[in-house]
């Protein structure tokens, strides 16, 4: 109803002045100047007194038309609902804006209380930092009367060091002095005595000058004596003899039996050496061998013993490979044995691949799983022995026919003597042993089994190709073989001296295995030798260390270290050997 009052007009309407200057209220044009001239303060208070008369009027105008009006009923009906509309608008502006007061209130506990969290957080990080703090000063307090006590002990220590060698240079200046005083009284004594000796020589000159010339007189007598008694006695036996035809006879007779006896013994002896070499001994070539000889078990009876109660074991034990290899030897080993058990012909065989990945082990493995002795030779020992090659030769493979128990023959580095003929210029010595080793294996063998490793199998002589009957490559591990070999030797030269509690050999705690599978990575290229003595350089890290345990940092630091030390040996390498080693490993980048 605001509009009938003439509430919320924005600006009302000037009346007009009359004609003589006045407002309709008999004011004049000058008291209105008068006005203008009050200050704000007065024209706001005299506002709140004046009252507007005109309002009211078009209130009760508009009043009286509304009465007049059809629709004067609906109009208040409406104008209640409209002023109900406003009272329930502004009741649910209030309920909004106490909600949002609630909320705001929420709203602060919840930010005091994160800052009372934070503040918390906060004391308690100053809390340990100031004991932290505290912890280091005393710490370094410790430290420093430590590092004081020690700097102390240390002075002490080379004060009295410096005591003591004082004392050690007086003592030492004391005895030089009654040394030196010793030499020059025995000198002056020496030299009275050769002073009194002298004066008594040349007193006595000549009665030493007749004593000489009487004992040279009795010598050259007693001389001369001798040779005319023996002269006398060996006159007269060869006159005896020489007048006596029987005697004659009899000394011819005695002679000739003397040279037949020195003839026969010579003879013998060589016999005799020859069935020693080939039964007790061993030959000159021969480096290592299982078959123990005569003087062997007296020697070593204990480990003769052993060995005759030693049963057969499983080719590869200790030996890790590839699984497709690993199944070939294994037959292999179960043929030669079965061979051995049914007195069959043995088959020639050829290991070859890089150093370092079993050959040798293989070998020894597979004599001791067939029941057979092992010998090994190295093929770099034929070339030196020059002439004396052939019979060095002739006389390995005489033994190997005297065994009983069939003999495995092992020949390292075969390449080294059995080189080709046509294209390779070798020596007539070297050409002859040569001769000789396919002279002694042109057939099969029911005594020793021949077997040859090598890392340049290509530069064999082809006679020595024909005589091979199985050849099988030895590759560098892969990285399961690798992780395989790895734990091998972490359990051989660590865990099992550790457990044994050897002294300063400890082991501190961590993943072993994660550890090992970390560091066959890093030994990518590396051989099962390299690997061997990976394991040996773990126990002289921990004889190294001062407390005597071995960390995990000190394991993979000698793995990187071993892995470094393999790409300088194969940098190295000259163009030639890394050609042909990449031949060797078959291409594989190390």
């Amino acid at each position: 109803m605001s509009w009938l009052l003439g509430r919320n007009r924005t600006q009302q309407p000037q009346e007009p002045l009359n004609v003589d200057g006045t407002d309709p209220d008999g004011k004049t044009a000058g008291n209105l100047s008068g006005d203008a001239q009050l200050s704000n303060a007065e024209r706001k208070a005299m506002e709140a007194y004046r009252f507007d008369s005109s309002a009211l009027e078009r209130a009760a105008e508009a009043a009286r038309q509304l009465e007049r009006s059809k629709h004067a009923r609906e109009a208040l009906e409406l104008s209640k609902m409209q002023e109900t509309t406003r009272q329930q608008e502004y009741q649910l502006k209030v309920k909004e804006y106490e909600a949002h007061i609630e909320q705001a209130k929420v709203e602060q506990r919840r930010i005091d209380h994160e800052e009372r969290r934070k503040t918390l957080i906060e004391e308690t990080k100053q809390q340990q930092q100031r004991a932290q703090y505290q912890d280091q000063l005393a710490r370094k307090r410790y430290e420093d009367q430590l590092a004081q006590q020690q700097r102390v002990q240390e002075e002490n220590l080379r004060k009295q060091e410096e005591s003591v060698a004082r004392q050690e240079a007086m003592r030492r200046q004391t005895i030089e002095h009654e040394i030196e005083m010793k030499e020059k009284n025995r000198l002056k004594l020496l030299e009275h005595e050769m002073r009194v000796k002298a004066k008594v020589d040349r007193e006595n000159r000549d009665i030493n000058l007749e004593q000489i010339r009487l004992k040279a007189q009795e010598h050259r007598t007693t001389v001369l004596e001798g040779i005319r008694t023996a002269g006398t006695v060996v006159g007269a036996g060869v006159e005896a003899m020489l007048t006596d035809w029987d005697k004659v006879l009899t000394a011819a007779g005695g002679l000739s039996l003397l040279a037949l006896g020195v003839y026969a013994a010579k003879g013998a002896t060589g016999v005799t050496s020859r069935y020693v070499e080939a039964r007790i001994g061993k030959p000159t070539l021969v480096g290592e061998t299982s078959r123990f000889a005569f003087l062997d078990a007296i020697q070593h009876p204990i480990n003769y013993v052993k060995k005759l109660r030693s049963k057969p074991t499983d080719a590869l034990k200790g030996v890790i490979l590839n699984p497709k290899l690993e199944e070939r030897l294994r037959d292999i080993a179960i043929a030669t044995k079965n061979t051995r058990v049914n007195r069959g012909m043995y088959r020639n065989v050829l290991m070859h691949g890089p150093p370092g990945t079993g050959k040798t082990m293989f070998a020894k493995r597979l004599a001791a799983h067939s029941g057979m002795d092992y010998a090994i030779m190295t093929g770099g020992d034929v070339a030196p022995m020059g002439k004396e090659g052939v019979t060095a030769i002739h006389k390995v493979f005489d033994w190997s026919q005297t065994s009983r128990r069939g003999l495995l023959l092992f020949v390292d580095e075969a390449d080294a003597f059995l080189r080709k003929r046509s294209s390779e210029h070798i020596s007539e010595d070297l050409r002859a042993a040569l001769n000789a080793f396919l002279y002694r294996t042109s057939e099969q063998n029911s005594k020793f089994m021949l077997v040859l490793a090598s890392n340049t199998p290509e530069q064999f002589d082809y006679a020595i190709n024909d005589r091979l009957d199985e050849m099988v490559e030895f590759s560098l591990p892969g990285l399961e073989e690798r992780e395989r070999l790895l734990r091998l030797y972490f359990d051989k030269y660590v865990l099992q001296p550790a457990s044994e509690g050897h002294k300063r050999f400890k082991l501190d705690q961590f993943d072993y295995g994660a550890t090992c599978s970390e560091m066959a990575k890093i030994c990518e290229g590396m051989s099962g030798r390299e690997i061997s003595k990976l394991g040996v350089s773990w126990q002289a890290a921990v004889y190294a260390s001062e407390d005597g345990v071995l960390t995990e940092k000190m394991v993979l630091d000698r793995c990187h270290a071993a892995a470094h030390q393999h790409k300088q040996k194969m940098a190295w390498l000259s163009e030639q050997e890394r050609s042909d080693h990449k031949s060797i490993t078959g291409g594989k980048a190390t």
